[in-house]
């Protein structure tokens, strides 16, 4: 009579054997992982926005919120979903005469109460700080949108990066600096009345080290790190804390002009961003972007850092040629190599 289950097989010598049930358990925990993520995807994206279980932005209501990079893009995009929500938006960016126009519409189109306030956040001025504190200062601030950040042109090599030195300390300033500095100035009026939001938005490149765009990379992962950290010591006090990480959105900063399905508008992006809101502390925010994020992460997950970079540099690389080409500039990275 046939062997009924290649495991009971007496022949099987113990190294077969050991090799069969590993593979066996890999395969069940694989399965299982992938329910994990189904069940999890499906209650971040619908079972737990049907319960109710992310936040109400309506509670909010004559309340408001501060957005910074409120100007362009998806901070304006947050700006002008939280005013339709009845909150009052505080727009702080780098252009008055950009603000005054969203300002304008926001509060025509769902009349709620405006302010408005020019900082260049990319700047060492610190002392534009002390000027936010004292125009929120008798405001209560229900929604803190830290959206202001920078990126480099094109992909570069760390040396190689045109006025390296001054556009790094502007990344980190407005990728960093403010986002820190902003959370300081309205974390403790939020604990003290145990209620608020906090939304850092990051980048779906915080994942992973990424060659050519290291120093922009670095500041995205410093933000979701800090996100999750303060979401822990807040969470106890009513303060929601959030990382968002999109992939490309159809903005300026991105060069993308032709919205798609992967590449949303900014208020499409944004619309499914803040249902996740209560639901998830690290979020990609919009559908097609948490299952391209699902893929990387299973990737990175699953290979070796080093073939993870090699990737990328590849990449990067590709895209870095292409600018090079079309400027019609000699690569120094090439020159360099040419004469090892």
């Amino acid at each position: 009579m046939e062997q009924a289950c290649v495991f009971q097989n007496p022949d099987m010598s113990f190294a077969s054997r050991f090799i069969a049930y590993s593979g066996l358990l890999f395969l069940i925990l694989g399965t299982l992982r992938l329910l994990q993520s189904l069940v999890r995807g499906a209650y971040h994206c619908f079972l737990g926005q049907l319960l109710g279980h992310n936040v109400n932005f309506k509670k909010f209501a004559g309340k408001w919120a501060v957005v910074t990079g409120a100007s362009d893009g998806i901070g304006r995009a947050y700006a002008e979903q939280l005013a339709q929500k009845g909150i009052n938006i505080c727009l702080i960016s780098r252009t008055q005469s950009k603000l005054d126009e969203v300002a304008a519409v926001i509060q025509d189109k769902f009349k709620v109460e405006t302010k408005t306030l020019s900082v260049d956040f990319s700047s060492n001025d610190r002392g534009c700080y002390e000027v936010i504190r004292k125009l929120i200062s008798n405001l209560e601030v229900a929604v803190l949108v830290n959206n202001v950040g920078m990126s480099f042109p094109y992909p570069e090599y760390f040396t190689e990066v045109p006025d390296g030195d001054h556009l790094m300390d502007q990344m980190i300033q407005a990728n960093c600096t403010s986002g820190t500095l902003m959370m300081r100035l309205v974390l403790p009026g939020m604990a003290s009345r145990h209620s608020g939001v906090v939304i850092n938005v990051s980048s779906l490149s915080n994942m992973y080290p990424l060659p050519l765009l290291g120093v922009y990379a670095g500041t995205k992962s410093y933000m979701e790190f800090l996100s999750q950290a303060t979401a822990c010591e807040y969470q106890n006090l009513g303060v929601i804390v959030q990382s968002v990480k999109p992939a490309f959105v159809s903005t300026k900063m991105s060069k993308i002009r032709k919205a798609s399905l992967n590449v949303p508008t900014p208020d499409a992006y944004v619309r499914q961003a803040l249902t996740t809101v209560g639901l998830e502390t690290s979020t990609y925010g919009y559908i097609p972007h948490k299952i391209r994020g699902y893929f990387q992460e299973v990737a990175f997950n699953s290979m070796p850092l080093h073939c993870m970079l090699s990737l990328s540099l590849r990449m990067m690389s590709g895209l870095r040629a292409l600018r090079y080409k079309k400027d019609k500039r000699e690569d120094p990275i090439q020159q360099l190599k040419k004469r090892q």
